[in-house]
């Protein structure tokens, strides 16, 4: 099978766009015994021929109740469809189930036992006010961010500043008493009157604002959230004769009472009894709501995705599609989520990556893998924080072997409760080694959890195992996907000898140019006796590589007084330019190095070639985003060209992949005279006019 990473279509090297980092790897992979891992590639800007958008789905509640999932009662065409060109994850795990601590541990990329948020109420930032979030990473890549509707919980989580390129929109919500409203209601409404509507809608209208701009765009859906609130039409797909009791009505025989959490939560609403055990007739009635408000949900899908496909969108946009985690329908005698259970802790995950071949996996994944899946995904370099792993792998090769177990807990009363899924059986404990009881389910020969196996006597050996399991945590349960060099290794283009090919080497080899003993004797990269700019394009096509996997992660340190060299350095590399992939390769490195750096100030800077024939390019650096607007004028002060960029975030345009360009043409086409002429350009509130010398 075609791996998804060489399904983009290649770009002639004669357009010179930004190294990127698979051009990276493509290059290091060519270093013999070198280690280089994605966790130490520079961190880029973003750019939109080379890098993906991203459309981050997140729906509420919401089980692997739908029709890709292996229900054809259930109604839910629009995400079937994109299960049809993604990968659909099966066997997908909530870190846990419970909606603030499962969304905060996806955007940050962290357990709960790492971020301390295991309840509705806390803010991350509290415990790890350095934390970066997963649209944060990306808006510090050069990404517009942007929150619609529920992606996290809290007020204070959804508005993280650091996160979102401008503040989060929710629908007007207005507050009602659970005890006066059914846990249910179908509507006579259009889908727009009520809130998921609403968020398709203002997520359609953004993709359109940022139709031109790379995006990482949240959409969060409320239902199936209770109250179970939906048009009519969606209740009219269905019958409760559509709709089976739940397999098991009671906890499993021998389960800890600690497992259960009643049905708090339901109980608040008027049309359920305040105690004892539902009707079969309302447990019908709730299922059918159910599947009525995941219908209504998969339709708002539906246009969010039909507006990506309208504006030509798809072929460059990841789609992640998850729920927060599962939820009981009466499994159990139980409702909601909030436990332990296979039902509250799987949830749905479906994750679509441009050109990839649509499969879908039994691999043991996990929610918090999500995060370093999109910077995977997204060529950005994942930060070695995260507690999590790149999917990509199993995108590529669903049948690869991968984790061994996926790992959940919660907190109830105080009382922590710890829980590994492997293959086969869950086992969880409740307290310190099983204090408050322990769980163990086999689901080979009892897929419902009926019964808690833990202490029969011929499983002891299993549970001792299972314990050290879980015990082990985490990282014991992760694939070996790769040979690790642990030993160190010396790269000849590493000149100081840190352990990291970064500007630092670069400016040692440009500072002893033509010198004739160097301070340096590794800056003649090539050993020709000479010092060049051959060797500094040696040092730059290796840029960002390590002789230690063990190092920690390192980041183009681009600085605004740099540029001045860089661009120096890249005059003397095309005057030099004999096509060889030494030039090719570091010329595109520095194109890429300059394009990191963010300006202190906005710039218009002198266009090249000038004077010119027919065509030239106008750079200029932006301290800070801005439409970015640049007129050409004639010496009378008469328009000749407008040049309308559109949005651009901070940085460097000075390069011929990202400065504007004219064609040398006035407004109807034909081309202008020789002469002096003026150009301005206008970035927000910021206006500068430079001249330029047109000799033909």
């Amino acid at each position: 099978m075609e791996k998804v990473s060489t399904l983009k279509s290649k770009v002639p090297s004669s357009l010179k766009r930004p190294f990127t980092r698979r051009d990276f790897l493509s290059t290091s992979l060519k270093i013999g015994t070198a280690a280089f891992t994605t966790a130490l590639l520079p961190k880029s800007p973003v750019n939109a021929k080379s890098q993906y958008n991203v459309l981050f789905i997140v729906v509420d509640d919401l089980r692997p109740l739908l029709g890709c999932y292996g229900h054809p009662e259930i109604h839910t065409p629009n995400i079937d469809a994109l299960a049809e060109r993604g990968t659909l994850f099966n066997r997908a795990y909530c870190q846990n189930p419970l909606c603030h601590p499962s969304r905060t541990s996806m955007l940050t990329g962290l357990r709960p036992d790492t971020t301390g948020v295991f309840s509705n109420s806390v803010n991350f930032r509290d415990n790890l006010p350095g934390a970066v979030t997963l649209p944060q990473y990306f808006k510090e890549s050069g990404y517009h961010t942007r929150s619609i509707g529920k992606i996290e919980h809290n007020a204070l989580a959804r508005d993280d500043a650091y996160s979102w390129s401008v503040p989060s929109w929710v629908p007007l919500w207005f507050s009602t008493d659970p005890a006066l409203i059914p846990v249910w209601q179908a509507f006579d409404v259009e889908d727009n009157d009520l809130p998921d509507g609403k968020i398709a809608e203002q997520a359609s209208a953004v993709l359109t604002e940022l139709q031109h701009t790379p995006f990482f765009l949240a959409v969060g859906f409320e239902k199936p959230h209770l109250p179970l609130q939906a048009p009519k039409k969606y209740y009219e797909l269905y019958t409760q004769q559509d709709f089976s009791l739940p397999p098991t009505s009671m906890l499993p025989t021998g389960t800890p009472t600690i497992a259960n959490n009643k049905l708090d939560g339901l109980r608040e609403y008027k049309d359920i009894p305040n105690e004892g055990p539902l009707s079969e007739t309302k447990i019908l009635e709730l299922i059918r709501a159910y599947a009525a408000s995941t219908s209504y949900m998969d339709a708002q899908v539906g246009r969010v995705l039909q507006q990506l496909d309208t504006l030509g969108l798809s072929e460059n946009t990841v789609v992640v599609f998850v729920g927060d985690h599962g939820f009981h329908l009466g499994e159990h005698g139980t409702w909601r989520k909030n436990t332990l259970f296979e039902v509250a802790l799987r949830s749905p995950m479906i994750i679509s990556v441009p050109g990839q071949q649509p499969n879908r996996t039994e691999a043991i994944t996990e929610l918090v893998d999500i995060y370093p899946t999109l910077c995977d995904a997204c060529q950005l370099s994942t930060p070695l924080a995260l507690e999590g792993l790149s999917l990509m792998p199993v995108i590529e090769q669903p049948t690869r072997p991968w984790k061994t177990a996926a790992f959940s807990q919660l907190k109830r009363a105080g009382k922590r409760g710890q829980s590994i899924r492997t293959t086969q059986y869950r086992y969880t404990e409740w307290g310190t080694n099983g204090r408050w009881g322990r769980e163990l389910y086999d689901y080979d020969a009892d897929p419902n959890e009926t019964v808690n196996i833990v202490d029969l006597p011929e499983n002891t050996e299993l549970v001792a195992h299972l314990s050290e399991q879980l015990h082990a945590g985490w990282q014991a349960a992760l694939p070996d996907i790769q040979e690790r060099i642990s030993l160190p290794q010396i790269l000849p283009w590493d000149i100081n000898n840190d352990g990291v090919v970064d500007i630092q080497d670069m400016l040692l080899v440009s500072n002893n140019f033509e010198v004739e003993t160097p301070q340096h004797p590794k800056a003649d990269v090539n050993k020709d006796g000479r010092i060049d700019i051959i060797d500094l394009l040696l040092v730059a096509a290796h840029f960002g590589e390590c002789g230690d996997p063990a190092s920690p992660q390192t980041y183009p340190n681009i600085r605004p007084e740099h540029l001045r060299l860089m661009d120096e350095w890249l005059i003397k590399a095309r005057l030099s330019d004999d096509g060889s992939d030494v030039f090719r390769h570091g010329i595109e490195t520095l194109e890429h190095l300059i394009n990191t750096a963010i300006p202190t100030q906005t710039v218009l800077l002198p266009n090249y070639p000038n004077p010119f024939n027919p065509e030239t390019w106008i750079p200029y650096d932006l301290a800070e985003d801005a439409d970015v607007h640049i007129h050409i004028y004639n010496l009378k002060g008469e328009s000749i060209r407008q040049l309308s960029i559109g949005f651009k975030a901070a940085g460097t345009y000075r390069t011929q992949s990202r400065a504007a360009y004219w064609d040398g043409r006035n407004a109807i086409g034909e081309h202008v005279a020789s002469g002096l002429y003026f150009y301005t350009l206008q970035a927000g509130q910021f206006k500068t006019t430079r001249q330029m010398v047109i000799l033909k």
